[in-house]
């Protein structure tokens, strides 16, 4: 048996990808390192996702929205960047474009459990857990896979999807451009005393960067990113210890705080594919384009991948084309890197400035923040961005 499309990576994208291709005569095969358990139920590991109206609008398409528990939906009404110790704030407000809010925050757990759920229900859909590929062969008309332990498999279209440090874009010969920030981020919910507002904060400050994104309540996910020692120094605080930590870092302008789940670290590393498709094979999600956090476009990013193969493939499979020829992927190529290589490269050089402590910046990052505050038609722009529905 040949299948027509492999996707290497049970992930959100993966799993989204599957989803989207669902339903329309092909033959689907997912392959997955983990165990079948561990998408089923997946365990908190901090991260919260800030989805774009788009986002949300393609999700709800996917019949992934309607599974979330309402409990891990919050709403994200307005954005601010502060830099170092200043009180000033540049500040982007949904009612700018005329909507109510910028998107919403998502447990990741909950958009994978929702992503599998949705996956379980297509019958089209062949999930293979506890699986590695070992060797990639290219053949004209379709792409061998060689698991451990022997079996092939065939199809005419191979996705990797299996993370930014992709395995499968390695055994396909696709280099990628990494940029190794050199920092850790640690992750976590706290309960706070002072009131969010359904504001997101990203502060700008010296010697660390702070994020808060407001969850249900008055509970916000904390975002810390530092070296990585001192990122393990808080990590092994105490409760109490670690509370009086971020209070402090926060400067207390959110009162009182207490830590509510497990601390989790991830290292700050970017990457973007050299090529984003290959003969029979395409990237998507971080596989294809891997984001710093701090515009918050990674996974925004992702199901514009998934939104982009799936039109491709289906309209070539419309057309009765080959799903995989060259002029196919070359197209969801060129329209993934239009909309993901500017802003990648803009966000990183963001990074750059603002996390640099030399005097000379900071007057310019603060100076930067006042006059872009003063750009209405930029700050329009910016809502206008997040809150359009495709």
């Amino acid at each position: 048996m040949i299948h027509d499309v492999a996707i290497i990576g049970a992930g959100p994208a993966g799993l989204c990808l599957a989803r989207a291709l669902s339903g329309q005569g092909l033959s689907i095969v997912l392959l997955e390192r983990q165990a079948e358990t561990a998408l089923a139920d997946p365990a908190f590991d901090g991260r919260e996702i800030a989805l774009t109206h788009a986002s949300q609008a393609l999700l709800e398409h996917l019949g992934l929205w309607q599974r979330l528990p309402a409990e891990e939906v919050a709403v994200l009404r307005d954005a601010q960047v502060l830099n170092g110790p200043s009180l000033f704030a540049l500040k982007i407000e949904a009612g700018q474009a005329g909507a109510e809010r910028l998107g919403h925050l998502v447990a990741n757990r909950a958009i994978r459990r929702a992503a599998y759920e949705a996956v379980q229900a297509c019958a089209d859909v062949q999930l293979r857990c506890e699986v590695a590929v070992t060797a990639i062969r290219h053949h004209e008309r379709e792409v061998e896979l060689e698991l451990a332990g022997g079996e092939l498999l065939r199809t005419r279209l191979l996705v990797a999807a299996d993370s930014r440090f992709s395995e499968t874009r390695r055994q396909l010969g696709i280099g990628a451009r990494l940029k190794d920030f050199g920092k850790t981020m640690l992750v976590c919910r706290m309960d706070h005393e002072k009131p969010h507002r359904q504001t997101a904060w990203e502060w700008f400050g010296y010697g660390q960067t702070l994020a808060l994104l407001p969850l249900n309540g008055e509970q916000s996910s904390v975002v810390l990113t530092l070296p990585p020692r001192e990122i393990e120094r808080l990590r092994a605080l105490d409760e109490d210890a670690f509370a009086r930590e971020m209070e402090r870092r926060f400067d207390r302008r959110l009162g009182a705080m207490r830590l509510a789940s497990e601390r989790h670290a991830y290292p700050l590393v970017g990457a973007y594919a050299e090529k984003l498709v290959g003969p029979r094979c395409a990237l998507i999600g971080d596989a294809a384009v891997g984001m710093h956090p701090v515009t918050a476009h990674g996974f925004n990013f992702g199901l514009g991948s998934v939104q982009r193969l799936s039109a491709a493939v289906l309209a070539a499979r419309a057309r009765r084309e080959d799903i995989a020829a060259p002029s196919v992927l070359a197209r969801y190529a060129r329209q993934h890197r239009l909309a993901t290589w500017p802003l990648y490269q803009a966000t990183n050089l963001l990074v750059d400035v603002y996390t640099d402590d030399r005097l000379p910046l900071k007057l310019l990052r603060g100076a930067g923040l006042r006059v872009a505050q003063g750009l209405l038609p930029l700050k329009k722009g910016i809502a206008r961005h997040l809150t359009s529905p495709g």
